[in-house]
């Protein structure tokens, strides 16, 4: 039941959201959390994936699209992965090729590798879902820059996470490029991948 109730929910916000993208900017709302890092230093780490070990490494070549969140976030992660299905849906075969959107789950005793993948193929084909043990994850997201925080849980033991809610945009040499803050529309996304896939924008964070 809770499975089907999963699924139901996700279509109806994929064409919901898709739509929205193009038209409105969403306001945060997370909560601020102290310890975020402002410059973000980026860099390899190596997680769990549906099909074993994934390394930022392993994308080389390619521009990643790395977003930091977890499967049960109600609105913000939702979006912010319509987004990537939109942008990546603009993209030609070509292009999508060389283009590779990573989600990193922050809430490992809750996000499975099964889970990530069933939640993750509903936005992309090409999105993968990752995670590892809570030291991993704590150290990926260090060195993004990204907090987050367990919500202390309710009567029924379910919790929330708060955690930032940015896009990372990185580049085929592996180097951080940009950091885009929730928000950040459907056609500047577009326009700052491009700029990566054509080798028009250098290296810059924030």
């Amino acid at each position: 039941m809770q499975k089907k109730l999963l699924i139901a929910g996700i279509v109806l916000l994929i064409g919901l959201l898709s739509w929205m993208l193009f038209a409105w900017q969403p306001v945060s709302e997370h909560r601020q959390i102290a310890g975020l890092t402002e410059a973000p230093q980026g860099g390899d780490f190596t997680l769990q994936g549906p099909d074993g070990a994934v390394s930022l490494a392993d994308y080389r070549g390619q521009v990643v699209l790395l977003y930091f969140g977890y499967t049960w976030c109600p609105d913000i992660c939702p979006t912010s992965l319509a987004l990537f299905s939109t942008v990546l849906h603009e993209l030609t075969p070509e292009e999508l090729s060389k283009v590779q959107p990573i989600f990193v789950s922050v809430d490992p005793p809750r996000d499975t590798i099964e889970r990530l993948q069933e939640y993750t193929e509903y936005f992309h084909e090409k999105l993968i879902g990752v995670t590892g043990s809570e030291s991993a994850v704590a150290t990926a997201a260090d060195r993004y820059g990204v907090a987050y925080r367990a919500v202390d849980p309710g009567p029924d033991g379910n919790y929330a996470v708060d955690h930032s809610a940015d896009t990372y945009l990185v580049g085929p040499d592996g180097k951080l490029v940009m950091r885009l803050p929730h928000g950040t529309t459907a056609e500047m996304l577009l326009t700052r991948v491009r700029e990566q896939l054509s080798g028009e924008s250098k290296n810059k964070s924030g």
